[in-house]
């Protein structure tokens, strides 16, 4: 039975009535009074990570710009970590905390265009990632020889978790200094471009000058080996270094080839590079992998596909290192293009999950990129609508990645037209570089590009649960079709085929009638389209 849109707005509702909120996810998730007078203009996060007591402390130098006057100023730290101190001016600051939000009153005049310091002192044990990178925060682990082996993770979780930081997305830092004193022997790898070592402690400090968002920034510390080589991309000479585990620099060699095939294809699709001036490189970790700007951690095993399995069962995901391309995928959408809300995720993982396939078009052809999308369509659940809930730091479903990539890949097909549908892509990151964004801006530029009104197709397919099903009927060698399961203005342009030949329809609501040549009982729905379809008798 056909549902309206009432019914499907009343099955969303349902669905968020179901779920109830806390003070602490309002103070994580929204952009509060004591967030939004300031702008981020600069870290300096100086620690000591100490394996043996999974202990840290150090400090977080916070420089901002006032925006408009207002005393109180809210940073973000999770427990059991604990500030220590706060400082402006040398002088110490009250802080009032709240869960994982902390107020620090200023007694200095907040004047409107001025630049100012807090540095925040803290310590503790962070929390230990438990299923890293989707439980993230510190990986404790050893490597084979019984060396320590640590990384960091905390997407979702909140950066918050292992440094204090303004944790909300919305705010990227414009630049930042990360000096971490390592145990001896091992080394520090973290995003950006190496400064200096200082040998004597063994502090290693990386300087970002890009704006970064919070969850990229990463720690890294092994027994790591380099090797590099020189990428010519389309804004010049690219640094692409690789850490590895000694015992796996041979392995790594040969393995990591397919990052050079990646910025090949990337940078065909998307455009240069977003972060030219702070290199690109691979870090292998103790966990799976993770989009860390600049510093895309690796741990696949050095395996094809995911971990050794193709996530399309077409055979084509065993063509490349799922993590590596990706993660390193994210550079584009993440870390240069990023969602201001938590909601407005699938920004990030619909269109990387959607870059596996035109990494597979780059460098195998159309038709292979077809079947790995198609392929990974049987893993969408279809449970809950891919927007989340906004303010609140809550994330849509995880259909995000194989429904947005299919999203994607279905609007790929109306454009009908690959190079405009490339320069669709590269003007994305264009538009919105080194910006935060929301859904509704991406949708709108996508919708201009294309000349479409393409409210109805997001809000089908981003807003709700239901696919759209195209209905047909064959009779007296006419074609009769309609669209059931969909809001009422949605109105896609298909594709079908009669003995191979195509034809364009543009289904609505109600019954249509089109005379089409050839025989009809060849008819067959364009599977590039994510859509069902469903032959109905009288």
């Amino acid at each position: 039975m056909r549902k309206t849109a009432f019914a499907i707005c009343l099955g969303l509702a349902g669905l968020l009535q179901a779920q109830t909120f806390t003070e602490q996810d309002t103070l994580r998730g929204s952009i509060t009074a004591e967030r939004a007078w300031w702008d981020l203009n600069y870290y300096h996060l100086n620690i000591e990570v100490d394996p043996a007591e999974k202990y840290i402390n150090g400090t977080n130098t916070i420089r901002y710009k006032v925006l408009q006057p207002h005393q109180v100023l809210q940073v973000d730290l999770q427990p059991p970590l604990q500030i220590e101190k706060v400082m402006q001016d040398g002088k110490v600051l009250d802080v009032e905390h709240n869960g994982n939000a902390h107020f620090i009153t200023l007694t200095k005049p907040q004047i409107n265009g001025d630049y100012n310091e807090v540095i925040i002192t803290y310590s503790g044990k962070p929390k230990e990632a438990v299923n890293a990178p989707w439980d993230g925060g510190f990986s404790w682990k050893k490597d084979n020889n019984g060396k320590d082996f640590i990384a960091t993770s905390c997407q979702g979780l909140g950066a918050s978790v292992w440094w204090p930081n303004k944790d909300h997305m919305y705010d990227e830092v414009d630049s930042m200094l990360i000096s971490v004193k390592a145990p001896k022997g091992l080394m520090n790898v973290s995003n950006g471009r190496l400064r200096s070592i200082d040998k004597e402690t063994n502090t290693y400090h990386w300087f970002v000058s890009n704006p970064i968002n919070n969850y990229g920034v990463n720690v890294n510390i092994g027994d790591y080996v380099h090797f590099d080589e020189i990428y010519q991309g389309e804004n010049g000479a690219l640094d692409m270094d690789y850490y590895v585990l000694k015992d796996n620099l041979e392995k790594a060699k040969e393995h990591f080839k397919d990052a050079p095939k990646m910025m090949k294809a990337f940078e065909h699709w998307f455009g240069p590079y977003p972060f030219y001036e702070d290199s690109f490189k691979l870090v292998e970790v103790p966990y799976l992998g993770m989009e860390h700007q600049s510093s895309v951690t690796y741990g696949n095993q050095y395996l094809k596909g995911y971990l050794g399995r193709d996530l399309s069962r077409s055979g084509w995901g065993l063509k490349f290192d799922f993590i590596i391309i990706h993660e390193a995928g994210h550079e584009w959408f993440a870390n240069n293009i990023t969602y201001k809300d938590a909601a407005d995720m699938w920004v990030h993982e619909g269109f990387t999950c959607y870059s596996e396939s035109l990494f597979l078009d780059y460098h195998y052809g159309t038709e292979a990129a077809n079947a790995y999308v198609q392929g990974i369509r049987k893993n969408i659940r279809n449970d809950r609508p891919i927007i989340g809930i906004y303010d609140v730091n809550y994330e849509g479903s995880g259909d995000m990645y194989y429904k947005g990539s299919n999203i994607l890949h279905t609007l790929r097909q109306v454009v009908n037209n690959d190079e405009k549908w490339r320069t669709i892509l590269r003007g994305l990151n264009k538009e919105f570089y080194h910006k935060t964004v929301t859904t509704a801006q991406i949708e709108t530029y996508i919708a201009e590009q294309m000349d479409l009104n393409l409210k109805p197709f997001f809000d089908q397919y981003l807003r709700t649960v239901e696919i759209p099903v195209l209905e047909y009927k064959i009779k007296d060698n006419k074609f009769m079709y309609r669209y059931t399961n969909t809001n009422t203005d949605f109105r896609l342009p298909i594709r079908i085929y009669v003995e191979n030949n195509p034809f364009w329809i543009k289904p609505g609501n109600k019954w249509q009638t089109k005379k089409l040549k050839g025989d009809l009982s060849t008819l067959a729905v364009d599977p590039n389209f994510y859509i069902n379809s469903q032959q109905v008798n009288e």
